[in-house]
Order: C-alpha cells, then structure tokens, then sequence
C-alpha cells in the first residue's frame, strides 16, 4: 500500500515537473518572440550618411547647345589639271609648306621642247616685223607685208605664253599656306585630270558649322561668343560666330551657324565631332543645383531636402504626470497610512551619520569622474541635432556644366542631398558629411586634401 502510494507521489511530481518545464518552454517561446517583435516594431534604422550643398542665389550664363563639325578657314584636296606620269613628289606627309610651294611634279620634257621652238619661231618673226618697218619707214616695203609679220610675231608671243601655261600645270603648287597630308599617288604613276594628289589644311583658324532650332534662332547674332568642346562639360576652344544662314530649311526647321575659333595648339582636326556652346547674356539670382541631387521618377523630379527633427520629448510625459497625481490623492485620502513610514523615522535618522560620513568619499570622487563627463558632453552635443529628410517635388529649367536651375519648389537657404540618396525615403535621419563633393574631380580633391 505504501508502495503504490509513493509510485503515485512519484508519478504526479514527473507530471508536475514536465507541466512545468513544458510550460517554462513555451512561455519562454512566447516571451522571447514578443520581445522580437516589440524589438523590431521600435527599432529606428541608423542614420545614412550624405553630402549636401545649401541653395544659394547665384549668377547663371543661359546658353544654346548644338553639336557641330569643325572644318579649316582654309582647306582643300588638290587634284592636277593635266594628265601626265609622275616624276617627283618634293614633300611628306603632315609637313607645313608655304604657299606657292612645289607639291607635285610631273613629266614636262615634251612641253619644255615645244616651249623651246616656239620661242625660237617667236625670236623669228619678231625680226621679221622689225625688218619689215624698217623696210616700211624707208618706202621699200608694203602695208601688207608689214601687217602679215605683225601678226605672226603676235601670234608667236602668244603660243608662247600658251605653252608656258601648259608647262605649269604639270607642276601643282600650294594655293595657300598649311599641312599638307599623305600623299595619294607614287612616283611613276600615271595621272589623268581631276585626281586627287593630297590634302591642303590650315589649322591656323577652324569653323564650326552647327545647326539650331528655330525657336532659338532670335537669341542668336554675330559675333556672339561660342565655346567648343570634345566631349563632356569642358569646352575649353573660345571663337565668335561669323554667319547666320538666312533660310530656314524648311523640312528640319534648323538654321545653319558657322562660327571661327583660333586653334594655335592644332589640338583641333578638320572634321571632327565638337559640342558646342552660344553663351548668352549672363543672369542673377539663379537657384541651381548640381544635376547629382535631382532625382527622376514617373512622378517628377524631386530633391531631398535636409531638415532639423521636430522635437517629440513633451508629448510622452503626460502619462508619466498621471501616476504621481494619482499617488499624491492616495496619501491625501488615506493619513493613517503614513503612521509606519513616521515609525521608520527614528531607524532613518540613526542612518543620517553614516550616510554624511560617506559623502567626503563621494565628494572626493567628483573630481575624477568630472573631467569623463566633460569629455563626454561634445560626442553628446553632437547628437543633439537630429536631421530628417523631407521629399520635395521640384520643377527644373536649364542645365549647364553639371548644373540644374530649379524654376519651383526650393527656397535659398534649403539644405539639399547631392549624393547617397539611392537608397533614402521620406522622414529618414541623416549624417551629413561634406568632406568629399561628388560635384568634383576625386583627383582634384585629392591634390587639396
């Protein structure tokens, strides 16, 4: 009987103790996945890090965009006049030759010949019209025989300057001064009218012929000033424009520019790709941003706009004020409850010269933990100022070397996000950190630093 008794006791304390250990586990469960979500619900995420700029009135050059192509002031492919093999070639490629210089010479020792005779049949008839006034001037001789050697001579002095002619085109010369480029033909080598031997360039001065539209063909007038690039912002060749095409072509609606610019390095090549640039007159108090900071999405372009948190510390201490109210009517109404805290009185007041006796320890200790303190309040004064983030719609105007107008929107002294904004929303806390501007070469940064 005792047996079964204690086999029942045994029984029920395993079964008390699994209730119990189930029980613990499952609270514990319950508890620690509370305690998640709680954890997870108030968890702020951390502040990103960003840069910013500060909107400022500032001066703006408005300008028109074209892209053009560059061509010499003064350039040609020359070709010989006359056919003919080739007998010399006296220049190279990429050489400067003068003007007038001998670029091509081909074989002339026919024409030379024939040059020769006729200016020896010339020599001839020239005596034979000086014998024949002479012969006229005595009486002896008739107007018609005068008349016949007057006209050979002439026509002599002309085959020779005929054949002068015909001996200097088998010599092709420089029209003008420039780089010559490569050669197209050899030594040898047969030619016929019209082909082209090389290419003639000064590179001295370059145009840039570039088409607008019309609607900005009334900003435009001579002798504004055009600014030309390779690509990207930097435009660093300045010229003018020199003309103005007065026919819009009617199937594009573009007007033709052509504008000179002074290309003393050669850095420029006749026929190259250039982005051009009509500077306009210069404006003020232009809102700009850099293009970095604006952001586009199916809605519009918008900025993040940094700005101070609101401070939300006094709405949370009404609940805390309730309790201690509530606290002060409870000892009002009930009087008799504070009879044993003024029973505790005497053991409290023998407690006093131990107490005082330890505040010279504490005094003591100030001192030491004062200056931790001190060095303590920058990190948290540096914490004080909570930056959020407000999205703001804006409407752009006109870009220029990496900048953007801002026509709506923005007011100067806003402080903008210009770069780390890929991953920001509306109400975040942000780092500000401006010690690297994206709107600049990392090299050059680098050579401030």
């Amino acid at each position: 009987m005792f047996k079964r008794i204690l086999r029942i006791i045994i029984i029920i304390a395993v079964l008390a103790v699994l209730v119990i250990v189930v029980g613990g586990i499952v609270g514990f469960n319950f508890l620690r996945d509370n305690g998640i979500k709680q954890y997870f619900a108030t968890m702020k995420p951390p502040a990103a890090t960003v840069s910013t700029t500060i909107v400022k009135p500032s001066s703006w050059t408005p300008g028109v965009e074209a892209i053009g192509t560059v061509r010499a002031v003064r350039g040609v492919d020359l070709t010989v006049e006359t056919a003919g093999i080739v007998k010399e070639i006296p220049f190279h490629a990429n050489e400067k030759v003068a003007a007038n210089a001998v670029l091509l010479q081909l074989d002339d020792a026919v024409e030379r010949a024939d040059l020769d005779a006729q200016k020896a049949q010339a020599a001839l008839d020239q005596v034979s019209l000086n014998r024949a006034l002479e012969l006229t001037k005595r009486g002896v001789g008739s107007d018609s025989t005068l008349d016949s050697a007057r006209a050979a001579a002439s026509a002599s002095a002309s085959q020779v300057t005929r054949l002068q002619a015909v001996l200097e085109q088998k010599q092709l010369t420089a029209p003008f001064a420039g780089t010559v480029g490569i050669p197209k033909i050899d030594l040898g080598q047969y030619l016929s009218p019209g082909t082209s031997v090389v290419t003639l360039q000064d590179l001295d001065t370059m145009r840039a012929d570039f088409t607008v539209p019309e609607q900005e063909l009334p900003l435009l007038k001579i002798g504004q000033t055009v600014r030309l690039g390779l690509g990207g912002d930097d435009k660093p060749f300045a010229g003018a424009i020199r003309g103005i095409d007065p026919k819009i072509d009617p199937s594009s609606r573009l007007v033709n520019i052509r504008a000179e610019v002074a290309n003393p390095d050669g850095k420029l090549t006749p026929g190259q790709f250039v982005q051009v640039r009509v500077e306009l007159p210069e404006e003020q108090n232009v809102l700009m941003l850099p293009q970095t900071a604006l952001t586009t999405s199916l809605y519009g372009d918008y900025v993040f706009v940094v700005q101070p948190a609101k401070p939300a510390a006094a709405a949370p201490a009404k609940p805390e004020e309730k309790p201690a109210a509530a606290t002060d009517k409870a000892a009002d109404a009930k009087p008799a409850d504070a009879k044993p805290a003024d029973a505790m009185k005497p053991a409290t007041d023998a407690m006093k010269p131990a107490a005082e006796a330890a505040k010279p320890a504490a005094d003591a200790a100030k001192p030491a933990d004062q200056p931790a303190t001190d060095a303590a309040k920058p990190a948290a004064e540096g914490d004080k100022p909570a930056l959020v983030l407000s999205q703001v719609f804006v409407k752009p105007g006109r870009r220029n070397q990496g900048m953007v107008e801002i026509v709506e929107g923005l007011k100067a002294g806003d402080e903008i996000v210009t770069a780390g904004q890929n991953r920001l929303f509306n109400g975040m806390s942000v780092n500000v950190d401006n010690t690297i501007d994206p709107t600049k070469s990392a090299n050059k940064q680098a050579d401030q630093q």
